[in-house]
């Protein structure tokens, strides 16, 4: 923010020099950049944060000064004398995207002169790097830089019916800019339309069809109060970026519009002479008013570590345009001004009080209460699974929430119904909320595939968007972890399981066979823990590696941390280690092809007996000379140990026998000797 020294005095008395100024109000939160001169003028550039749109004019900074020095602003109302003619007898305004703008006035000045803006005029906009237009036109951006509430000037004679009307872009809608640049639309963006066409981009800028010329005579007025992330979007979305956009983007004060537009005409008709209509015609209503927020004494004492007087806490809020409505001595209710958008707290009070009062006047060794937290156990379960996906070599990602089209048709293992939609996409193309992450993590691989980087493994912890009607007509949200990765699905098995063991210890969970399109035939998983799902893995479907062109292996997985969150252990047990030996004995069997080893794995934990301490997957291997075709061999080893005793050959030999009859009962399994 450019402020010229000389405008400033205008509004509060400058006793100081300019630079005892900019150091004050850098130390206030309003950083002093430089302060250079121009031409006669000294100009001093602050950087405003986003939260403090209100210092986005001079009077804005003229209140910051008049709370830093106990100085009064002076700020006089608008003069104006209007005609009998009311201006609602040439001007209709329609608004159909209240979303997009809550308020909009406008005002019609008949008989006006275009020509020269007077010296004063010109010179104060040029020392703030704003070029002289016209008398009309230099008057709204000078209205616009001394209160900032942007402003537009129409070419009445140019506005079609004598109508305006406030609605959302239609799709792919052209739109010549007063850059003289034609942009294409969509229905996010405001657009202000007369009877035929659009005539401005609301709260960007103004078209070139409707714009003040030489031959300009009646004057339309627009002050208007836009919605920020609309007018955001916009300028963003077509880079076409403006003062004005600029000011909606950080908010203006909505009870300072009319202010703004009868400074305009006082001005306009100062300058430019004409006629002003009786009264203006506007849609929406004046803001309601702000509600009250209580500040403590106590509270002050305590987030600032030092007393600061009652009285001067009062004094610097009422200072800031606070309306005091009730001080009880050690505690008040406070009413923010409409210019403070960002006082909607007690703390933000707090932190006013400690810029005003002085932030130098806070030792740097004053002791602050503080109370320690412990990590919330989501916290201790997200710690430990990327500890654990980490340590195996995987890179983690954070990918968007919202998606493709595209990535949405891969589909999601957690829920068939369809994905909800945002109504204006955050991001090319992207409407859909995830319902699932590996599609997000898949679209990361091919793109690390493109960089050379194929073998990259890779996770992520986040949310996906359910319509499982758990929430009613809201999504639920699940923190999910996503895993693709070049290795095989034992791998990925191992990694969930070291998981599961690590957050939950013995938790009993079961591999169950599992088909999705998303998955190769027969590669599917289901973690099953009880009679929930816990998460699904397997390999990747070869269209979706065609359709992605991925190369090499792709194995894919999920688990539902929400699910595991149930069922955290927060202090890990101590699992006690027996004294005495283990006896491990091999197996390998003869089973049909089919057979998976989740099914085998657990026909043995239930054979085997009580002493069973570790089942260990060896190899497959095949020999159809021997075994036929549709067999295979499973090698496997098991260990048997007590914490009490020390086991004999006859209690192994009568688990191994357990075993191998069990097998050989459910899956006709053969014992290779």
């Amino acid at each position: 923010m450019l402020v010229n020294w000389e405008w400033l005095s205008q509004y509060v008395r400058l006793d100081m020099t300019p630079d005892a100024l900019a150091l004050r109000l850098a130390l206030s939160g309003l950083n002093h950049e430089s302060t250079q001169t121009v031409g006669k003028d000294t100009v001093i550039d602050l950087e405003v944060t986003s939260n403090r749109g209100d210092c986005l004019g001079h009077v804005g900074i003229a209140r910051e000064v008049a709370a830093l020095y106990g100085l009064q602003v002076c700020l006089s109302e608008p003069k104006l004398v209007e005609s009998k003619t009311p201006c609602s007898s040439v001007l209709k305004v329609t608004n159909e995207f209240e979303a997009g703008c809550s308020r909009y006035t406008g005002r019609v000045i008949r008989g006006v002169r275009i020509g020269p803006s007077p010296e004063w005029m010109v010179r104060r906009l040029q020392s703030i790097g704003i070029k002289s237009i016209n008398n009309v036109v230099d008057v709204t951006n000078y209205v616009m830089m001394e209160c900032g509430q942007p402003l537009h000037a129409f070419d009445f004679g140019l506005i079609h019916g004598g109508e305006i009307i406030v609605r959302p872009a239609k799709v792919k809608e052209n739109f010549v800019a007063i850059d003289h640049r034609t942009y294409v639309l969509d229905p996010s963006m405001i657009v202000i339309a007369d009877r035929d066409r659009a005539v401005a981009l609301g709260g960007v800028m103004g078209g070139s069809q409707s714009e003040i010329h030489d031959g300009t005579k009646d004057v339309l007025i627009e002050a208007a109060d836009f919605a920020s992330l609309a007018v955001r979007r916009a300028a963003r979305s077509l880079r076409l970026h403006s003062p004005s956009s600029y000011r909606f983007e950080r908010r203006v004060d909505p009870a300072g519009l009319d202010w703004a537009s009868r400074r305009c005409c006082e001005l306009i008709l100062e300058l430019a002479g004409g006629e002003l209509l009786g009264g203006m015609v506007e849609t929406g209503s004046a803001p309601p008013p702000r509600e009250r927020v209580v500040i403590r004494k106590s509270a002050i004492r305590r987030i600032l570590g030092i007393e600061v007087p009652w009285k001067e806490s009062i004094q610097i809020l009422e200072s800031l345009g606070c309306e005091i409505v009730g001080d009880q001595g050690d505690s008040a209710d406070v009413v923010p001004p409409s210019w403070r958008h960002d006082l909607p707290r007690e703390i933000d009070l707090i932190e006013e009080v400690a810029r005003i009062y002085g932030y130098e006047k806070i030792p740097e060794d004053v002791s602050v209460p503080m109370t320690p937290s412990a990590k919330r156990p989501k916290d201790i379960l997200l710690e430990r699974v990327r500890s654990v996906v980490v340590s195996a070599g995987y890179e983690e990602c954070l990918t968007p929430s919202i998606v493709t089209k595209q990535l949405n048709d891969l589909g999601s293992p957690w829920c068939d119904a369809p994905a909800w939609s945002t109504q204006t996409p955050l991001l090319e193309g992207a409407t859909l909320l995830r319902r699932s992450l590996v599609p997000s993590l898949l679209q990361v691989r091919h793109f690390n595939q493109s960089q050379s980087n194929a073998g990259v493994k890779l996770f992520e912890t986040s949310v996906v968007y359910l319509a499982d009607g758990k929430r009613g007509p809201l999504p639920s949200e699940q923190v999910t972890l996503g895993l693709v990765s070049c290795g095989s699905l034992r791998e990925v098995r191992g990694i969930v399981e070291e998981i599961v063991e690590r957050v939950a210890g013995s938790l009993p969970v079961r591999f169950e066979e599992y088909q999705h399109p998303m998955l190769a035939d027969g590669s599917g998983l289901r973690l099953a823990l009880g009679d929930s799902s816990l998460g699904w893995m397997g390999n990747l479907h070869k269209r979706i590696k065609d359709q992605w062109k991925l190369d090499g292996d792709v194995t894919v997985g999920e688990v539902d941390l929400d699910r595991l969150l149930e069922s955290i252990q927060l202090v890990p047990k101590r699992n006690p280690i027996s004294p005495f030996p283990a006896i491990v004995r091999d197996l390998n069997l003869v089973v049909d092809e089919s057979l998976r080893w989740a099914k085998l794995d657990e026909t043995i934990r239930e054979a085997a007996g009580p002493f069973l301490s570790h089942v260990e997957f060896r190899e497959i291997y095949r020999d159809t000379k021997k075994d036929g075709d549709g067999k295979k061999r499973v090698l496997f080893s098991f260990s048997l140990q007590s914490p009490t005793e020390t086991l004999t050959s006859e209690q192994a030999d009568e688990a191994m026998e357990s075993i191998i009859k069990t097998c050989e009962s459910k899956y006709s399994a053969k014992l290779l000797v």
